[in-house]
């Protein structure tokens, strides 16, 4: 290289050497141009701390909320409408871009980033959200004080709630959920008693499973026949622990993507799986056609979960820590017997067909009124319900009979 230089800058080729000389003069300069930024680049790095919260994680909702209790937000010009933010109806927030704010003695710069993601295929367009905080020093104390503040916030405004999560590139909560009332559900004997008692004994055992190199999670398998309220027992079960929702549909995933979603589920939640005699890896392992065409369909990873999959999420290292499985069946029969051994079904509850006292239980909650004539009647007439939710049926057409009955008896007010 050397010598090629020295060839044209010692030849008569004027041209050539100048337009050479111009070269290297330009990018001597373009070096020396970018020196201050990298130097500055590097001066920020060294004395400044940065995080970061993404969309698809449940703090980014909070530092939302974080926001509508500050003071400098007030102050804010460029704002976004928020109706997502539970407990306000439209709230006002910081728009996409850089804010300056103090936080205990210390300036902070808050940088809000959306950009829009093209989905394959024909799925639509999603959007991205990153909310990155930066402030002077390297304590990262600092950080650990602004993190805690977001959780009190999200503490004092929320309480310990019960959401409902769905899986969507991400988790999102579902902001119509309304948690079923522990006291609504009705169950035979002490069915619910014992349940619950399993379900404290557990929450209050962590340092116990810790100390004996146990996996801290446990899973319960709620199974009998469509409509006797086990879905509605999960939910009730949510909202009188405190505890969050995260509802899988295994249709919609494979074991790569399911793994993904269940290792974001946070402790302290409960992970429902519906139906799950309804996944094909489910079923009793039988026999396969011994032909390369049922051998491919069997190892695709796009072909839906195998019982490998589920069985790792559940019992194995992608299995997360403080988290209660959830799941329900109407064929208990069709389910494997790796996923029923304790450690992945650890405690089993059959609802059946709806009894007597049942019944009578629900029927006193909808009519506390009611005298023994009116419950045995009702009895007689809820002979041919056979589950729970055939009896709520009844009851729901009886309440509005009976509404319907008191409003004709009132008198007609006329106007003058």
């Amino acid at each position: 290289m050397w010598q090629i230089l020295k060839s044209v800058l010692s030849s008569r080729n004027e041209f050539a050497s100048g337009g050479l000389v111009l070269m290297i003069v330009g990018a001597v300069s373009m070096w020396l141009r970018a020196i201050p930024e990298i130097v500055w680049d590097w001066f920020v790095r060294q004395t400044t701390m940065t995080v970061t919260v993404s969309d698809d994680d449940a703090a980014f909702v909070w530092v939302k909320e974080w926001f509508l209790d500050q003071a400098f937000t007030k102050r804010v010009r460029r704002v976004d409408l928020d109706t997502k933010l539970r407990n306000d109806r439209i709230a006002m927030i910081p728009a996409p871009g850089k804010h300056w704010f103090w936080f205990a003695g210390r300036p902070f710069e808050v940088w809000f980033s959306r950009t829009e993601k093209s989905g394959e295929g024909f799925a639509v367009m999603r959007r991205l959200e990153s909310l990155t905080f930066r402030t002077l020093g390297r304590d990262r104390i600092v950080l650990q004080r602004f993190v805690e503040d977001v959780v009190r916030s999200h503490e004092k405004r929320n309480g310990p709630r019960s959401l409902l999560y769905v899986y969507n590139d991400g988790w999102d909560w579902l902001e119509g959920y309304a948690p079923r009332l522990i006291d609504s559900v009705v169950l035979r004997d002490d069915d619910k008693e014992l349940l619950l008692e399993d379900m404290a004994r557990f929450r209050r055992s962590k340092k116990r499973y810790e100390l004996l190199g146990v996996p801290y999670h446990r899973g319960y398998l709620l199974y009998g026949p469509p409509g006797t309220g086990k879905t509605s027992l999960v939910s009730a079960v949510g909202a009188h622990f405190g505890m969050s929702i995260y509802i899988v549909n295994l249709s919609e995933f494979n074991d790569r993507s399911l793994a993904h979603a269940v290792g974001q589920v946070p402790g302290h939640s409960v992970v429902l799986f519906e139906d799950i005699d309804c996944m094909g890896g489910s079923k009793a392992r039988a026999p396969r056609a011994e032909t390369p065409e049922a051998d491919k369909e069997s190892t695709t990873p796009d072909k839906g979960v195998t019982l490998s999959g589920l069985l790792n999420v559940l019992d194995g290292f992608l299995a997360p820590a403080g988290v209660m499985f959830a799941m329900t069946t109407n064929r208990i029969e069709q389910l494997d017997a790796a996923l029923l051994r304790p450690g992945r079904i650890d405690y089993k509850l059959y609802l059946g067909q709806a009894c007597e006292q049942q019944k009578l239980d629900l029927y006193r909650r909808f009519f506390p009124q009611a005298d023994e004539m009116d419950e045995l009647a009702f009895l007689e007439a809820a002979q041919s319900a056979e589950t729970m939710a055939e009896v709520q049926g009844l009851l729901l057409a009886l309440e509005q009979s009976n509404g319907r009955r008191t409003r004709s008896e009132e008198p007609i007010q006329c106007r003058a």
